[in-house]
């Protein structure tokens, strides 16, 4: 029984070793997304409050740390997914609300930030 739990101990820490970093690419996404979250005009909702943008982006830059540290992360998409789109305690949607408009699924206003950041980087760089 020691042999398996010594191997099946040995086989998560050399997948924990081996996961992969964040590619600049991705660091600079997120850092990107996270920043025209917290420099906009949206409310953000969670777990039954409305927060401004500037607290909404130090929420989802702590969450975006600690998906860092644990390794979770692999993709902006990822990032979005696992940590821009419910509250990891109540498990209740996140929404975002700019100006007037009707709030929409935080996940939706993310990818499409994402979008645009990606669509004016290809567009400034027309050498990709």
């Amino acid at each position: 029984m020691r042999v398996v739990m010594f191997s099946l101990l040995l086989t998560a820490l050399c997948a924990a070793s081996h996961a992969a970093e964040i590619s600049p690419t991705v660091e600079r996404e997120v850092t990107m997304l996270l920043d025209v979250l917290g420099t906009s005009d949206c409310r953000f909702y969670r777990n039954g409050s409305w927060y401004n943008a500037s607290d909404a982006q130090a929420h989802l830059t702590r969450k975006y740390e600690y998906l860092r540290k644990k390794k979770l992360i692999g993709s902006s998409e990822d990032f979005i997914a696992n940590g821009g789109t419910k509250s990891s305690s109540s498990g209740e949607p996140y929404q975002v609300q700019c100006s007037r408009e009707q709030s929409v699924p935080s996940s939706e206003w993310l990818s499409a930030v994402l979008h645009r950041l990606r669509s004016s980087s290809s567009a400034e760089s027309p050498g990709k």
